[in-house]
């Protein structure tokens, strides 16, 4: 029997992006045990949960879960594992709700005003002056082209309230 250990440092909230979870997924047989030490680090979504145990059990493979110590050999932790995997399922949509909460009082405390600006917005403008497309002066910048409308827009709006 080999053990072969593997990390990632990717959130749990999504299966995208996660090489290693996916390279673990391609490598199992039967008989082999994938071993997580919490179930939120595997996936917070009961779907997603649900669907990896799905995958494991079409390969003959089994998931244990070490903090709670549940296993899908058994038919009992399956179903443990399905409460398990709705309350991480709560758990982020929490999270989500308290973050959300968070910035919509900090906002309105006037301390949340989002990321600080990369470029100035009089220098998008001058470029767009002398005759620079919005896209090139996005790429040129390293900017979105979204950056340079709501640089434009601006000067609208100060130029019409001055």
């Amino acid at each position: 029997m080999s053990t072969v250990i593997r990390s990632e440092t990717g959130s749990g909230a999504s299966r995208k992006g996660r090489s290693e979870l996916e390279t673990i997924m391609q490598f199992l047989h039967v008989g082999d045990e994938l071993v997580v030490l919490r179930l939120d680090r595997i996936g917070r979504s009961t779907r997603d949960v649900l669907n990896l145990v799905h995958e494991l059990d079409e390969k003959g493979a089994t998931l244990r879960v070490l903090e709670a110590e549940v296993t899908t050999a058994g038919s009992m932790g399956r179903m443990v594992i399905t409460n398990l995997g709705m309350v991480a399922d709560m758990e982020l949509k929490f999270i989500k709700d308290r973050q959300r909460a968070g910035i919509d009082a900090a906002k309105a405390h006037g301390i949340y005003k989002g990321r600080r600006k990369n470029v100035d917005d009089a220098e998008i403008r001058r470029r767009v002056a002398t005759g620079a497309t919005k896209a090139a002066v996005a790429r040129a910048l390293n900017i979105s082209r979204m950056t340079v409308y709501r640089a434009l827009e601006d000067q609208g709006s100060q130029s019409a309230s001055t």
